[in-house]
C-alpha cells in the first residue's frame, strides 16, 4: 500500500524527495500553478472553508480524508495506483512483453501527445465552471463543485507529473503550455473542441460532469490499460476521482426530474416554467447538445493513430483484459455507421481501424444507463428522456456535416435548420434557466428547481456547514 508523503510542499507516493532534480523542477511550476488557480480557478470562495477530501493513499480502504480546507491551501499532489508485481502488456505487438517503466524511444512522441491531450481537458473545465460559484443552488451543491474543481486540478498535477519526469525539457515546456492555454480563448483555446464550449448556468454544469466527464472515464481507463506503467498507475487513480464527477451529474440531474415531476403533479401541467421549475423538453434539448458534443470527443470512428497507438501498447480498449479475443485484432472486423449515398448505412472495416468506435459504444451503452435512471423517476406520469441518434449534431466523423435528426433520419439542410430550436437549447430555453440561477447559501435549503439529494456529504447532514465563509 503507497502512503502519501505530506513532509514535501508536493504530497505524493513517488518518492519525489529521492529525485531532487524533478522535485525541484516541479517546485519550481507549482507558483504557476498556483497563479493560474487564482486567475481562472472559481472566481469566489478562495478564502472560504470548503468541506473537501484529499487523497491520503491509494488503497481501497481509506485513501482520503475530509475536512475544511482554503482551496488555495488544498494539498494538490501525485498519486499512482500500487504497482502490480511482474505487470505485462496485455495487448497488441508487444502482448505478453513486461510492461515499461520509462518510455520506450520509439514511442515518445506519442505517448507524450496522449499525456498532453489528457492532461489539457483537466484544468480546461476548472475554467469552464468559476462562474458557478456565484449561482450554486445549495451549500451542499457548492461544495460538490469545488470538489470537482480541486480534483481536476490534481489531475492536471497528475499529467504535469509525468511531462516533467519522464520527457525531459520537452515535457517540461508542454507543461508550461498546459497553464497558457484557455478554454474558449480565441487565439490559445483548449486543445479539444468541447472543452472550449461554455458551462453558463448549473443545469449545464450537471449534464457536464455526467456526459463530459464520462468521456474523460473512458479516456482514462484506455490510458489506465497502457503498457507505459507510470502512465497506467496514474489514470487508475485518477479513474477513483472521477466517479465523484459523474456521481454529481447523475444525481443533479435526477434531482432536477424529481422535481420537474413534482411540480407537474402540483400544479397538473406539463409547462413548470411560471412555477420556478425546468421543462421536460429543456431537459432533452440540453441532454441532446451534451451527449452529441461529448462523442465526438472520441473522434472519428475510424482513426489509423488509434490502431497505431493500440498496436504499440500505449491505449487499450476498456476492460482490456476481459474481452473474449485474441487482444492484438488481427483480422477481426466490424461494422461502422456511415452516410451514403444519401442515407444512414454501415460500412464494414478492420476492428483494428475502429477502436475510436469500440470505445464510443462502450459509453454510449454506459451514459444509457443513467438515462434509465432518471426515466425511472418518470415512469409514473408516462414520460421519458432519450438519448438522441449519434449522428445527431456531430462535428466530428462521418456524420460531420450531415443533418441528422434525434430519432435518426437524415434530412435537408433547411429542414434541419428549421427545427434546430426544437432540438438544442434555444434563446428561451437558455433564459429561463438563467432566470433560476439564484444563489442559496442557508444550510439544508435548495433552489426551487431540483430537489434534495438523498443524502449528505460523509454522513454528514443536509444543514451541514459544507462551506464556511
Amino acid at each position: 500500500m503507497s502512503i502519501a508523503d505530506y513532509s514535501d510542499r508536493i504530497p505524493n507516493n513517488v518518492d519525489l524527495a529521492g529525485d531532487r532534480k524533478l522535485q525541484r523542477a516541479l517546485e519550481a511550476w507549482q507558483p504557476h500553478f498556483l497563479d493560474w488557480w487564482q486567475q481562472q480557478g472559481p472566481v469566489d470562495f478562495q478564502e472560504s472553508e470548503i468541506y473537501l477530501r484529499t487523497a491520503i493513499s491509494v488503497d481501497q480502504e481509506g485513501w482520503a480524508q475530509f475536512g475544511h480546507v482554503k482551496m488555495p491551501d488544498y494539498r494538490w499532489g501525485i498519486f499512482l495506483a500500487d504497482a502490480k508485481p511482474d505487470r505485462t502488456i496485455a495487448y497488441g505487438d508487444h502482448l505478453g512483453e513486461p510492461a515499461w517503466q520509462q518510455v520506450p524511444g520509439e514511442y515518445r512522441g506519442e505517448l507524450q501527445r496522449l499525456i498532453v491531450v489528457q492532461g489539457d481537458t483537466e484544468p480546461a473545465s476548472v475554467e469552464q465552471q468559476r462562474h458557478l460559484c456565484h449561482t450554486a443552488p445549495s451549500l451542499y451543491d457548492l461544495r460538490n463543485l469545488f470538489q470537482v474543481n480541486v480534483e481536476e486540478a490534481r489531475h492536471l498535477w497528475a499529467m504535469v507529473y509525468l511531462l516533467h519526469g519522464f520527457f525531459g525539457r520537452d515535457g517540461r515546456e508542454e507543461a508550461d503550455e498546459l497553464l497558457h492555454r484557455t478554454s474558449g480563448d480565441r487565439d490559445h483555446p483548449r486543445i479539444l473542441g468541447a472543452f472550449n464550449e461554455r458551462t453558463p448556468d448549473w443545469l449545464s454544469f450537471f449534464f457536464f460532469t455526467y456526459f463530459t466527464d464520462r468521456d474523460g472515464k473512458y479516456q482514462l481507463a484506455s490510458l489506465a490499460e497502457s503498457g507505459f506503467d507510470p502512465l497506467a498507475r496514474t489514470c487508475q487513480f485518477m479513474l477513483k476521482e472521477e466517479a465523484h464527477h459523474m456521481f454529481v451529474g447523475a444525481t443533479g440531474i435526477g434531482r432536477v426530474v424529481q422535481r420537474t415531476v413534482e411540480l407537474m403533479r402540483a400544479h397538473d401541467t406539463d409547462d413548470v416554467a411560471p412555477y420556478g421549475g425546468i421543462n421536460l423538453d429543456t431537459l432533452q434539448r440540453y441532454l441532446n447538445f451534451h451527449f452529441s458534443v461529448s462523442l465526438d470527443l472520441f473522434g472519428a470512428e475510424t482513426s489509423t493513430n488509434a490502431a497505431n497507438y493500440y498496436a504499440a501498447g500505449l491505449k487499450g480498449r476498456f476492460q482490456e483484459e476481459s474481452r473474449a479475443d485474441d487482444h492484438r485484432l488481427h483480422g477481426d472486423e466490424v461494422a461502422v455507421p456511415t452516410v451514403a449515398d444519401g442515407r444512414i448505412t454501415t460500412e464494414t472495416v478492420t476492428a483494428l481501424s475502429a477502436l475510436n468506435l469500440t470505445l464510443r459504444d462502450d459509453y454510449a451503452a454506459d451514459c444509457q444507463k443513467g438515462i434509465d435512471r432518471w426515466n425511472r423517476i418518470l415512469a409514473p406520469i408516462g414520460r421519458r428522456l432519450l438519448a438522441p441518434h449519434i449522428g445527431f449534431n456531430r462535428q466530428v466523423g462521418r456524420f460531420r456535416g450531415h443533418p441528422v435528426t434525434p430519432d435518426g433520419r437524415l434530412v435537408d439542410a433547411a429542414t434541419w435548420e428549421a427545427q434546430r430550436d426544437a432540438w438544442l437549447p434555444n434563446a428561451a430555453d437558455q433564459a429561463h434557466v438563467a432566470s433560476l440561477m439564484t444563489a442559496v447559501r442557508e444550510p439544508g435549503r435548495m433552489a426551487n428547481w431540483l430537489a434534495a439529494p438523498a443524502n449528505g456529504i460523509n454522513g454528514r447532514p443536509l444543514d451541514f456547514e459544507y462551506v464556511r465563509g
